[in-house]
């Protein structure tokens, strides 16, 4: 597990926090993090004088179970080069195998009803339509328009901070899905009454995971052993959804990442990170969610630890041509990612095979489009020098991602940095 963590100055600047000497000294007292309006808007950050647009999770501004398309209207426009707050859901807790009612869940959990979310309240006990065995779990928010941006234009999408709205959050194994279908859960399976209404029926299996800070201020996780000797793991915080409106007017289901980005659960794609995503349609309309405090590689039961965020972007339009465009074509046809020290390149496939070969043959092109390397040479050293890494098997299209080392073309000349974009 990569750790990652949230720096001083964007904690403080929009976390919601009032001024402290440590990152997390005033988080206990805060949470949770409710709404800071009921519409898209700006806002100025409750203890800051520092102003956002921002965009809440309603019934008006998010789709549950599907992703934006071409017939999706933004809920906002902004500026390219914006800084953007998104008050993201878990559907965690909220669907109808845990009672489609987060204050009885939580509840159950011993969760004051004060310390549960407002807007997670308000949409599961909305009208708002949900199908358990056919619809995606995700709450996704958005999309919002991009002013400018235009087919055959790229997203620069910066993740510049992802904040906890409360101290909890649920890892989930249902029966057939996970890595292991018809082995876990090892319990009866789901009978013909299960419903929100009837939620036990489901049979399905959630491990409710709290998060405390450390003495250093960082976030953990905290499990229990048989005995109730207490596991501790580090979080990282990412986005499992981000993405652009597809180009199509057809439902797009939540769970399968593509080609538009969407469900990519890449753990390394946390604070700090930017994802490149391939402008499809007019404003580009980006979207968020699955929000995730902590994911192994492979996300193997099903679901990472699952956990509402407060996430804040900086999101840049690259005109096509813009020598910021990690392409030679000038334009992009699928997701690329990048870290302080690597370039993440993104395979998806519904056959884990394949996506590994998909994963190889995008590395190569990165390489010798973007670093001068002959095909030969790239692959050779994709073999000996770059890792990679299952994203996840359990999300229909299945996702690999190869790591390439920026430090290992510091000599390049005139080779990709990131940096290339016009001003």
């Amino acid at each position: 597990m990569k750790l990652r963590t949230i720096t001083l100055a964007t904690a403080l600047a929009l976390a919601v926090f009032a001024p402290a000497t440590a990152v997390f000294a005033q988080t206990a007292d805060k949470l949770p993090l409710q709404p800071l309006a009921d519409k898209p808007g700006r806002v100025v950050i409750p203890g800051t004088r520092h102003e956002v647009y921002y965009v809440p999770s309603t019934v008006e501004t998010v789709t549950w179970g599907y992703l934006p398309n071409a017939a999706t209207k933004p809920v906002l426009s902004i500026p390219s080069g914006a800084t953007i707050v998104f008050d993201t859901l878990s559907h965690e807790g909220l669907v109808e195998d845990q009672g489609r009612n987060p204050l009885a869940y939580f509840g159950s959990k011993g969760i004051p009803a004060n310390m549960v979310l407002k807007d997670g309240i308000a949409i599961t006990g909305s009208s708002m339509a949900h199908d358990f065995a056919k619809d995606g779990p995700h709450i996704v928010t958005g999309p919002v328009a991009i002013d400018g941006a235009e087919p055959g234009d790229v997203l620069k999408v910066e993740l510049l901070s992802a904040v906890p709205r409360v101290p909890y959050g649920v890892i989930s194994n249902r029966h057939g899905k996970g890595a292991l279908p018809g082995e876990f859960p090892e319990t009866p399976k789901p009978t013909a009454d299960a419903s929100a209404a009837n939620p036990s029926a489901y049979n399905n299996v959630s491990v409710f995971t709290p998060i405390r800070r450390t003495k250093a201020g960082k976030w953990e996780a905290v499990m229990k052993t048989a005995d109730g000797t207490e596991v501790t793991f580090p979080t990282a915080p990412f986005m499992g959804v981000m993405g652009v409106a597809a180009d199509t007017t057809k439902p797009v289901h939540s769970v399968p990442p593509g080609l538009y980005g969407g469900n990519m659960d890449i753990n390394d794609l946390g604070v700090g990170s930017t994802v490149y995503l391939p402008v499809l349609v007019k404003g580009g309309n980006f979207y968020t969610g699955d929000p995730h405090m902590a994911q192994g590689d492979g996300e193997v039961a099903l679901t990472a630890l699952e956990h509402s965020m407060r996430p804040t972007f900086r999101i840049t339009v690259l005109k096509k041509g813009d020598p910021g465009i990690p392409s030679r074509s000038g334009s992009l046809a699928r997701p690329l990612g990048e870290t302080a020290d690597h370039w993440v390149t993104i395979g998806l496939n519904p056959d884990l095979d394949e996506a590994m070969k998909d994963a190889t043959r995008e590395s190569i092109r990165f390489l010798t489009e973007m670093l001068g390397m002959d095909r030969p040479t790239a692959f050779a050293y994709l073999s000996a020098a770059s890792d990679f890494q299952v994203s996840q098997v359990v999300d229909g299209t299945k996702g690999v991602h190869g790591m390439i080392r920026k430090a290992d073309f510091s000599k390049v000349k005139n080779g990709f940095t990131g940096k290339n974009a016009k001003k």
